[in-house]
């Protein structure tokens, strides 16, 4: 983890100074790194948190009320990763002067927000994606004057939203998926939100050391064809534990 010269507000200093962990061994992500002598692109995503810069004294680590997460929903029409819940991002360009100029042009170009917003915290060690070949460098920062955003182009980004970090926090949100072909590791689940794979991967890793996270049951592990067919038919109450 390589940390900018800006200030973090204090309930997001856990994160820009800690490597994201994997305390129960349910996070395969973390740990994914390309192949010695595998070609690969290089990415860069944007892991924008935003609220109020002032920590909240009564929240678990001191974490606002009002903090919150950029993530995107891709186009179902897209060749990779249709679908999917992601943070605003994408591959380098060669006029790009490093991941963070990488991460903020694409997540201008996807959400429309004022990159000059934002405060560029800490960049993560690369975490290779094998679908796509990408090695994708996470960008930490912090929304410190928040601009309206929205899919820019619908033919990429179907959906914008912005998460609340209590709703990603709460037990009852959070669970295992695992499919067929091998993959396992944690998700979120809200409304008709499913977070996995490298997003979730990447926000179980960061929640773990940041002094927000409220203990989840590790061992609720759903079928993740299972859970997405769920959605897709409105099925979105919570399961008995």
């Amino acid at each position: 983890m390589t940390r900018t010269e800006h200030a973090a507000p204090q309930w997001l200093e856990r994160v820009v100074t800690r490597p994201p962990a994997d305390d129960r061994a349910v996070n395969p992500v973390l740990h994914r790194r390309a192949p010695g002598g595998a070609p690969v692109r290089d990415a860069a995503v944007l892991v924008l948190f935003g609220g109020s810069e002032e920590a909240d004294p009564v929240g678990l680590g001191g974490l606002p009320e009002n903090a919150d997460v950029l993530l995107t929903q891709r186009a179902a029409t897209l060749r990779q990763h249709s679908g999917q819940v992601a943070f605003p991002g994408g591959a380098a360009d060669p006029g790009d002067d490093g991941p963070i100029a990488t991460a903020l042009r694409e997540a201008e170009e996807e959400t429309g927000l004022d990159p000059t917003g934002v405060r560029a915290l800490a960049v993560l060690p690369g975490i290779f994606v094998p679908p796509s070949g990408f090695d994708v460098t996470p960008v930490i920062g912090y929304w410190e004057r928040p601009t309206p955003v929205r899919p820019v182009d619908h033919a990429e980004t179907a959906r914008v939203s912005r998460v609340p970090l209590r709703s990603l926090l709460d037990p009852d949100n959070r669970f295992v998926v695992e499919h067929r072909l091998g993959y396992r590791g944690p998700a979120f689940q809200i409304d008709s939100f499913l977070v996995w794979g490298f997003t979730a991967g990447v926000l179980a890793g960061l929640i773990s050391v940041s002094g927000w996270e409220i203990e989840w049951d590790h061992t609720d592990v759903r079928d993740l064809d299972v859970t997405l067919a769920e959605l897709e038919a409105g099925v979105t109450e919570v399961r008995e534990r």
